[in-house]
C-alpha cells in the first residue's frame, strides 16, 4: 500500500471533453481517479492530521475568497515533461495557493520549485520526443475548442491512499 496523501484543486470539469482522452492515457493522476483540475496546494497534509478544526478553517478560507472566471488558452510545457493548460488570469490561482500556504507553511510541491505555475496538467511524458507528438496531437485535437471558459467556485480536498484518489470535501468559494 503507498502513502496516503492530500491535495486541494480547482476541479476544471468544463476540460474534461477536449483534456479526458489525452489525460487517461498519458497523466498517471487521471488513471488514480483524478479530473480536470488545477492543483492549488499539493502536498497538503498527511489526511490523519485532517481534522475537523482544519476542515472548518479551510472552509472559513475559501468562503471569504469570490468565485472567479478563467480561461484555459494556451498550451504550454514544463521542462520535466510535463505538457499543460494555461489558466487566464492565473494570478487568483496563485493567490490561493499562498493564503493555504501561509496559513499552513505547507509550500506547493513541497518546496521543490521556487514559482507558483497554476496549470491543468493534460500529459506527463519523460520522453521528450514522445512528448512533442502528443503535444502535436492535442494541438491538433484543441482547434476549435480553446479557450475553454470556466468559474472556479469550489476547493476540493482531495484524498489518496492505495493509489486512489478520492474528494473528501468541497468547500465553496463566496466572497463572504
Amino acid at each position: 500500500m503507498s502513502e496516503s496523501e492530500s491535495a486541494l484543486m480547482v476541479m476544471v470539469p468544463e476540460a474534461e471533453p477536449l483534456v479526458k482522452a489525452f489525460r487517461d492515457r498519458y497523466d498517471p493522476s487521471a488513471a488514480a481517479g483524478v479530473p480536470a483540475h488545477v492543483t492549488l496546494l499539493y502536498p497538503f497534509k498527511h489526511p490523519d492530521q485532517i481534522d475537523q478544526a482544519v476542515l472548518d478553517d479551510l472552509g472559513r478560507c475559501f468562503r471569504g475568497r469570490a468565485p472567479f472566471r478563467f480561461a484555459l488558452a494556451s498550451i504550454r510545457r514544463f521542462p520535466d515533461g510535463i505538457l499543460y493548460l494555461v489558466p487566464d488570469p492565473d494570478e487568483p490561482f496563485r493567490e490561493l495557493t499562498v493564503a493555504i500556504w501561509d496559513r499552513y507553511e505547507t509550500p506547493p510541491y513541497g518546496g521543490k520549485w521556487s514559482d507558483i505555475v497554476p496549470h491543468l496538467s493534460v500529459a506527463w511524458v519523460k520522453d521528450e520526443q514522445y512528448l512533442d507528438r502528443i503535444a502535436d496531437d492535442f494541438a491538433q485535437a484543441s482547434q476549435g475548442r480553446l479557450p475553454i471558459v470556466s468559474t472556479a467556485m469550489e476547493v476540493a480536498l482531495m484524498e489518496r491512499s492505495s493509489d486512489r484518489w478520492r474528494v473528501r470535501t468541497i468547500f465553496s468559494m463566496r466572497g463572504d
